[in-house]
């Protein structure tokens, strides 16, 4: 999920609080759990398992996006980002339109996508080890010992998950 143009506005404290609030509120009706995740500045990654049979990313990510555009209010609105077609929609200006989603296929898949999530940060430049991260699964999979503390920057660098259309 990105925000719209990039703006790095997901790790201020009012964006972090009412995502949260968001993500409470959405599954108490479209349950899921969330196995991974990351939040930056200007986008996150997360890894979902929904319930049997339920595919519905779509949903979730609407009403989580709708309810934290809501919660912020005008604070983040830009004019200038300010489309016909967001006005119609009545549409605020913090995500974009679409997000990229793919179904994990094994636990090989699963374990690619969860080092690439966890090691977003530092490809990106904002921190120089997972672990320094604050917006991160990374640290409840340590201490569920999924992931040891001091997991090698070196072995993570060479993650690169292949983005398909499948």
């Amino acid at each position: 999920m990105v925000t719209e143009r990039r703006q790095p506005i997901l790790t201020n404290e009012d964006v972090r609080a009412a995502l949260r609030t968001a993500i409470l509120k959405v599954r108490r009706t479209h349950p899921f759990n969330i196995d991974g995740w990351v939040l930056l500045p200007d986008h996150l990654h997360c890894i979902w398992t929904l319930p049997e049979g339920d595919a519905d990313f779509s949903t979730r990510w609407r009403l989580i996006k709708r309810e934290v555009t809501v919660a912020i209010g005008t604070r983040y609105f830009r004019q200038d980002f300010q489309t016909a077609r967001r006005t119609k929609k009545h549409q605020g200006t913090i995500w974009q339109h679409r997000f990229w989603e793919h179904l994990i296929r094994d636990e090989h898949d699963f374990e690619m996508h969860m080092n690439y999530l966890h090691f977003n940060p530092v490809k990106h430049g904002l921190t120089k080890a997972v672990k320094d991260w604050p917006w991160s699964s990374f640290h409840r999979l340590v201490q569920e010992g999924i992931y040891p503390f001091d997991w090698s920057n070196n072995e993570a660098a060479k993650i690169e998950v292949q983005h398909d259309t499948n």
